[in-house]
């Protein structure tokens, strides 16, 4: 491996700017194809499913195979796997973009979430292998915190996006992004990879995660039972798979911790809760209360702005005082805000029936994420944090896949729900609800099973843990070594 680089020297800003703008690429395309749904469904004559699938596609493919595409990056090179994953993430978009119908769509989405699986882990691997020890902190301050500023800009972009030039600009944009980040990469990104990588990689482990949650996804968005049950059997065989390999994607010594298992459940119950929300929320703005996609994209930015103004506040109050308490009134504030939320309906006002109930959302939500993080981090050994990080990201993107597949049908809200604006804001109060009760159960769990101690403060520029990551779709995911 190169000598380390400094992040003042212009190789280190270039290897900071291709890895935000890699990771912000594949979290851009997931707030934006929210904000065109409505629209993707119009030109395709799409039924709620057509719509689940274009999202829960995507995540399926990145949930099951994030973890996958960090052990070929510590194995096979990580700026070559990342390149790779941006090349076949803008292949996809391609496709994206040029789908003739619904299927077309879905099939395309599923291939860009392994392209997102692929680049994904890299980006802040790539910055922790390339960068010095003392500029690592300060590198990964600004890979959150300009990932944020594209995480709040995204929604109002992308929404201008739609309807200026149509959905299909969504995602016809990724290739010159693409183009940008493969040409920075080759020409400035030194190369790194683990010195002592597991003999092999663990490809049975991850076909049947593939196959288990695609297949439980497929019987809850069809209601197709057979598909449910075989999906349930093959994730079991997963866990059976796991505790027997060598070389297990997901280590089963994680879970010997305590603090690791009830940070995982607290994950399960609130991101399905938010992947419950952001997919039906933008479709109840534009479908129910009449908003266009601009205003849509507009008014889910607080939630945004809320996560980068508090959660390193609160990162840091969790790293002092131990995060049980953040982890137990963050999802229960933004309960709160749900309930607000069940306003919104026919001409609804955004003062008064919008902004409170998303503002009261988002200050929830900055309360929690960052200590969850920290706490998932601090519930395991140092060399182990990587891989734990990147098991809590894909445990937060399962919980969300699930719950896009399930929520809809559990609510009432089907095909015939999309041309009437009083049936679907009814399915969409009932769904709002349920995610509640999603919340109040994560509060509930860290109430009762988060015990970690305060951790001494450390300077803000050695840590990593209490950085926020203002990526919806799931924490941060963490280099997969801490050095090389």
């Amino acid at each position: 491996m190169t000598e380390p680089l400094a992040l003042a020297s212009s190789r280190g800003r270039w290897v900071v700017a291709a890895t935000v703008l890699g990771s912000s690429m594949a979290l851009l395309d997931g707030t934006v194809v929210n904000i065109a749904l409505p629209h993707i469904g119009e030109e395709l004559g799409s039924g709620v499913a057509g719509l689940q699938w274009t999202l829960s596609g995507y995540t399926l493919a990145l949930a099951s195979l994030i973890l996958l595409g960090g052990a070929l990056g510590d194995r096979w090179g990580r700026r070559r796997v990342f390149v790779w994953g941006t090349v076949w993430f803008a292949v996809a978009s391609l496709l994206c973009g040029i789908a003739p119908d619904i299927t077309f769509l879905v099939v395309a989405r599923i291939l860009q979430g392994v392209g997102a699986a692929l680049l994904t882990p890299g980006s802040l691997a790539i910055i922790s292998a390339s960068l010095r020890e003392e500029d690592r902190g300060a590198a990964i301050g600004l890979w959150s915190g300009l990932g944020g500023v594209a995480g709040a800009i995204g929604p109002l972009f992308g929404g201008w996006l739609v309807e200026v030039a149509g959905w299909r600009s969504v995602f016809f944009l990724n290739l010159p992004l693409a183009a940008l980040v493969v040409w920075a990469s080759v020409r400035h990104v030194p190369e790194s990879r683990d010195p002592h990588p597991p003999e092999r990689l663990d490809v049975l482990g991850s076909a049947c995660a593939v196959v288990g949650l695609g297949a439980l996804t497929y019987g809850l968005i069809e209601m197709n039972l057979v598909a449910g049950v075989v999906g349930a059997l093959v994730l079991c065989l997963f866990v059976v798979v796991e505790r027997r390999s060598p070389s297990a994607v997901v280590p089963p010594s994680l879970f010997r911790s305590r603090m690791f298992v009830a940070a995982n459940l607290v994950t399960l119950a609130v991101y399905a809760a938010l992947g419950g929300v952001f997919f039906l929320l933008v479709l109840q703005l534009q479908l129910v209360a009449g908003y266009s996609p601009v205003a849509a994209g507009v008014a889910t930015v607080p939630i945004t702005v809320a996560l980068l103004l508090f959660s390193s506040r609160a990162g840091r109050y969790a790293q002092i005082h131990g995060p049980r308490l953040p982890m137990t009134a963050g999802p229960a504030v933004a309960a709160v805000g749900l309930v607000l939320m069940t306003r919104i309906g026919v001409d609804a006002s955004y003062l008064t029936d919008v902004l409170p109930g998303v503002l009261v959302f988002g200050l929830g939500l900055s309360v929690m994420v960052a200590p969850l993080t920290a706490a998932v981090l601090g519930s395991v050994p140092v060399e182990q944090s990587g891989i734990a990080s990147g098991v809590n990201n894909a445990v937060a993107r399962t919980s969300q896949l699930l719950a896009v597949a399930a929520l809809p049908g559990i609510a009432g809200i089907d095909t015939e729900a999309l041309a009437d604006p009083a049936l679907f804001s009814d399915g969409f109060t009932i769904a709002m609800y349920i995610c509640v009760g999603l919340l109040l159960l994560g509060a509930a769990i860290a109430a009762v099973l988060i015990r970690a101690p305060a951790a001494p403060p450390m300077p803000e520029t050695d840590s990593v843990a209490c950085k926020p990551h203002c990526d919806l779709t799931g924490p941060a995911v963490q280099p997969s070594r801490a050095q090389d």
